[in-house]
């Protein structure tokens, strides 16, 4: 979201190359808040949560399935240490605390982007998002405190402990059946008004949505081992047919779906956002098109946001601040559609991209990249961007479906500024699960090219500065691995010469990107010695620790691009933007301007897509004179560092996928 932080820009998209050929809110990344030790010693591999929500289930006469199905759908079971969600939410049930959240941790921003990316119009600045007052904060965010009334458990407890969190969501649970009228029964087909309850949600359409997925988990059966180890299972129930009749008596609000863009699996309403001229020429917050007659729709970016989700509406209705097409809420994964894919949003800190993309903000109001997201969110957001895709024929790959991290700079001038959400601890392998689309091996081991794939959970990479600058962050899982100049883990890290001109070392703060590679971005390999990779990254060779036994990288089939034969060095840019002789009379040249790293002969680097030289022209209020500008340049996209970048055609060869 555009919370705390300066606006984002945004990205275009090309066709796919296959093998053999080409077929504003500014979200910052959240600091860690310190995990606190969980209370419940649980040794690696044991079955102790089980056996607790085995007693819990007992005691509040809740069905097992039930408690473990609505715990799925919230933390998939993990505890996080003791970490809060981004919305204050502890332990495996999510209950949440976010008054003590939002104490415990910083208030933090980075990132000077303007987030419309267009040197056509002024720089839209964006102020401070205030984080919520106590009194300010919902019902949805103050379950935890409930739950110590219901199990006369201390409110510590419940955060830290995973046995107390447990019984305190039962707790809930059987409350919640209450309330309705319901008996305690021991048929889970008989706790669907509860389980929506539990949601949190304030309409209808979200609580059975929410309803619905956890009786989908129960449905189809899950097993897995969590964060700490624990082995959790949840047997398959395909005869369970719950009373979905039970939403009629929460009593909650029908949600306006007005004119969203939204699969039927999930529940979306129509905010829009603001929309108007207020004097001296300026107006806001986005800008009306025609896509994809205009243009193609060739990127999602996925954002998070630091504003609670009221706070988060509040901003994308403001004419004078900045926007993006769609706010998700972590609670219980709630779409809000605010802008209509046909026209565009200042989001991604880049007009190019911004242009020929579509924006999702996250929710997230702490500070704290360890503060988690809910299996509610991941889920509906998958939903959500897989709709997107197939409306729009983008493609499902870390190429197309960018992290505002992902996204270049403009010039060179701009690329410290850009923004770093939604950061290391967004787990893209289960995102892509969800889509249907997981990171597996397409090539043997020794392959040219690599698809970046760490195991999220035990891949736990020292960051600092979550809380203090130069501050140890809490140790948690993470889908990005560090890249050193050397085969060795004491070798310094790569350089990055767009983000230190001054040519100073890359460190590992949370926020720093000059020498990480994300899981589900693909390299081409530069070389292997041992038990470690390196990758052409930034037009240098990039090394990082990739195992046989435990690899953080797979083999991978893609195609890939050199310099032309004859050139030492080509030039490498930050958006593909046509030719001086392109632009008609009346419309501003725009600078094809160089960044300053430069792609060498002899290294490679995966396509991610043909990119067309374009501009959209769209200075004014009045969309009478807006133009898309194109060339006869030829651009590809490529993944040139943890961010992609675009090469010319003409300065080119691809080589097919082998």
């Amino acid at each position: 979201m555009q919370g705390s932080v300066p606006p984002r820009p945004r990205f275009p998209r090309g066709r796919a190359l296959r093998a053999g050929g080409v077929v504003a809110s500014a979200a910052l990344l959240l600091p860690l808040v310190s995990a606190a030790p969980s209370a419940t010693a649980e040794q690696p591999g044991s079955g102790a949560l089980q056996r607790e929500f085995t007693a819990a289930a007992a005691r509040y006469r809740v069905p097992q399935s039930v408690l473990l199905g609505v715990s799925y759908l919230q933390s998939r079971w993990d505890t996080h240490t003791g970490a809060p969600s981004v919305t204050g939410g502890y332990g495996p049930m999510h209950l949440t605390d976010a008054r003590t959240a939002l104490a415990d941790a910083p208030h933090h921003s980075e990132g000077t982007e303007d987030p419309r990316g267009d040197a056509s119009r002024a720089v839209r600045t964006v102020t401070e998002a205030a984080l919520p007052r106590t009194s300010e904060l919902p019902a949805r965010l103050r379950t935890l405190d409930r739950a110590a009334e219901l199990t006369g458990l201390p409110a510590k407890e419940l955060r830290r402990s995973p046995a107390a969190n447990v019984r305190g969501g039962a707790a809930l649970l059987a409350a919640a059946q209450r309330e309705l009228g319901q008996p305690l029964s021991g048929d889970p087909a008989d706790w669907y008004g509860a389980v929506a309850r539990f949601s949190g949600a304030d309409d209808s359409a979200t609580a059975a949505t929410y309803a619905n997925d956890v009786y989908d988990v129960i449905r189809n059966g899950e097993r897995r081992t969590t964060d700490s180890g624990q082995r959790v299972a949840l047997p398959a129930a395909p005869q369970v047919s719950p009373d979905t009749a039970q939403t009629a008596r929460l009593g909650l609000r029908t949600a306006d779906a007005g004119q969203t863009e939204c699969p039927s699996t999930v529940a979306c309403e129509w905010i829009p956002a603001a929309y108007a001229e207020f004097g001296e020429g300026d107006y806001g917050n986005h800008d009306k098109a025609d896509r994809p007659t205009s243009q193609s729709v060739d990127y999602i970016i996925i954002h998070d946001t630091e504003g609670s989700w009221d706070t988060t509406l509040r901003l994308v209705q403001d004419p004078k601040y900045v926007s993006w097409n769609y706010t998700l809420r972590s609670s219980d994964g709630h779409i809000a559609q605010h802008v209509a894919t046909k026209d565009v949003g200042w989001h991604a800190g880049n007009w190019y991209i911004n242009s020929k993309s579509v924006g999702l903000e996250h929710e997230g109001f702490l500070a704290a990249p360890d503060a988690w997201y809910t299996e509610a969110m991941y889920r509906t957001s998958a939903r959500l961007v897989g709709y997107l895709a197939k409306k729009h024929d983008i493609p499902l790959d870390r190429q197309h479906i960018l992290g505002h991290d992902n996204v270049p700079g403009t010039t060179t001038a701009t690329i410290p500024g850009m923004h770093t959400d939604p950061g290391p601890y967004w787990d893209w392998a289960h995102y892509f699960q969800l889509l249907g689309k997981p990171f597996t091996a397409t090539a043997r081991a020794d392959a040219p090219v690599v698809t970046i794939r760490p195991d999220y959970a035990a891949n736990q990479p020292s960051y600092t500065g979550c809380e203090k600058a130069g501050q140890a962050c809490a140790p948690h899982g993470s889908g990005a691995v560090r890249l050193h100049t050397a085969p060795a883990a004491d070798a310094p890290l790569v350089k990055d010469i767009g983000l230190r001109p001054g040519g100073q070392d890359s460190t590992i703060d949370v926020n720093d990107l000059g020498a990480r590679a994300s899981t589900g971005q693909q390299y081409a390999v530069a070389g292997r010695a041992g038990d470690w990779t390196a990758i052409w990254y930034l037009g240098q060779k990039a090394w990082f620790h990739n195992p046989r036994k435990s690899p953080t990288a797979v083999g991978a089939k893609a195609p890939v691009l050199t310099p032309k034969a004859g050139l030492a060095e080509i030039p490498v840019y930050g958006r593909a933007y046509p030719e001086a002789a392109a632009y008609p009379e009346g419309i501003p040249v725009q600078t094809v301007s160089a960044y300053p790293y430069k792609l060498l002969a002899g290294q490679r680097y995966v396509v991610g897509a043909e990119a067309p030289s374009e501009y959209y022209f769209a200075p004014t209020f009045d969309t009478a004179g807006h133009r898309v500008v194109r060339g006869k340049d030829t651009y590809y996209e490529i993944q040139f560092g943890h961010r992609v970048a675009y090469v010319k055609a003409a300065d080119v060869e691809v080589r097919p996928a082998r």
